[in-house]
């Protein structure tokens, strides 16, 4: 492995760690010793070689697929302006499937295009409320309202909804 490609994979597994949250001391406390602080931190500033199996357990450990570790595998989106709307993932798991289940899957495609696996929030564009709606069958000032009284949706999105709507 050249050290440019361990250090952009290192940068990776840097970017998914800080993502979720978690210090090198906290993975190492998060996996009860199986992942030592030391270790992934070599792993991360690239000092050290990591092989195809550990990489897939570190994958896993993070509940990320391997292919988001890989360099250049990056999602787009960087250069986007900041997203208006934002999505609480937490809550979403508490409201039934029979009402959510379209809005779980459309937040899990958007995480997976995004690599974006926090698990906590997930910010979202206009147009992806918009798609929403059609898939709800409802305006999207009527959906959003929907979203607020699930807790899914923070009440300021109203202000959001209602700039794009005039």
């Amino acid at each position: 492995m050249s050290s440019e490609y361990a250090k952009q994979l290192g940068a990776k597994l840097r970017a998914i760690r800080t993502q979720q949250g978690l210090s090198l001391h906290g993975v190492e406390e998060k996996s009860q010793g199986r992942w030592k602080a030391v270790v992934v931190g070599s792993y991360e500033r690239g000092d050290r070689a990591v092989t195809v199996q550990r990489l897939a357990e570190l994958a896993d450990f993070y509940g990320v697929p391997v292919q988001e570790l890989l360099p250049g595998t990056t999602p787009g989106g960087a250069a986007e302006p900041p997203p208006k709307l934002v999505l609480d993932l937490e809550r979403l798991q508490h409201v039934p499937v029979e009402k959510a289940g379209p809005l779980q899957r459309y937040a899990a495609t958007i995480q997976s295009q995004r690599g974006d696996y926090n698990g906590k929030v997930l910010s979202i564009r206009q147009d992806d409320l918009r798609t929403l709606a059609v898939i709800y069958d409802q305006s999207p000032s009527v959906l959003t309202e929907q979203l607020i009284s699930w807790g899914v949706l923070d009440a300021d999105a109203r202000r959001a909804v209602a700039h794009e709507e005039s």
